[in-house]
This record gives C-alpha cells, sequence and structure tokens, in this order.
C-alpha cells in the first residue's frame, strides 16, 4: 500500500494514526513532530501522502504544506484538524492540500479520506 509519513506534534495523535495505518496495510516510513521537521522527512522519504496536523508549535502545518508544495506540487497532504478551525481547513486546501480530517479520529472515515486521496 502506501508510504506515509505522520506530522503531529501529540504522541497520542501519532500513535493512534500510526497504529491505524499499519493495520489498514500502509507503511509509516516516519513521523514528525512539527513542521519543519515534517518538511525535512517529506524530502528525505518522498512518502506517497502525508498527514499534516495544522497546530503544532514553531512551523505550523499550513506553512509547512505550503513549502512542500511549492517544491513539489504532486505532494498529498491530509490535513488534520480540530473542530472549529473551519477557516484554517479552507486556507489549507487553497494552498494545495489533498483533502483534510477531523479530531477526534473516526478510523474507517480516515481510511476512506486516504484511499480517495491515492486514487486522485
Amino acid at each position: 500500500m502506501a508510504k506515509i509519513l505522520i506530522v503531529d506534534d501529540s504522541k497520542t495523535s501519532r500513535r493512534f494514526l500510526k497504529d491505524m495505518l499499519v493495520s489498514a496495510g500502509h507503511e509509516v516510513v516516519a513521523e514528525a513532530l512539527n513542521g519543519q521537521e515534517g518538511i525535512d522527512k517529506y524530502f528525505e522519504y518522498m512518502p506517497d501522502l502525508v498527514t499534516m496536523d495544522i497546530t503544532m508549535p514553531g512551523k505550523d502545518g499550513i506553512t509547512a504544506l505550503t513549502e512542500i508544495i511549492e517544491r513539489d506540487s504532486k505532494a498529498r497532504i491530509i490535513m488534520v484538524t480540530a473542530a472549529g478551525q473551519k477557516s484554517n481547513m479552507i486556507e489549507a486546501l487553497k494552498r494545495g492540500a489533498s483533502d483534510f480530517i477531523q479530531k477526534p479520529f473516526e478510523a474507517n472515515i480516515i481510511i476512506d479520506v486516504i484511499k480517495k486521496v491515492l486514487e486522485e
């Protein structure tokens, strides 16, 4: 299946996503704790897909998304949003995000969104 990079400052979120993605047959090639680390690991591993939290310390997800898309317009990045972040989600989609998933996570929705993005 797909090689995936998880970018999220929450250890709990990363663990849940990793467990869920691996059980669905995907390979988590790396994890990053903030936007800058996410950018660095994206270009190191060149994953098929990225899940990118929006709110992180240091470089946020929207800034990281923008920098990755500027250098690789084919990057597939799914933004992770918390409830009440509609304006951030809209901004991320305008800047090239492939889709978004919302916390709290629902495994079946995440798998469906990932499948849809990978097929595009």
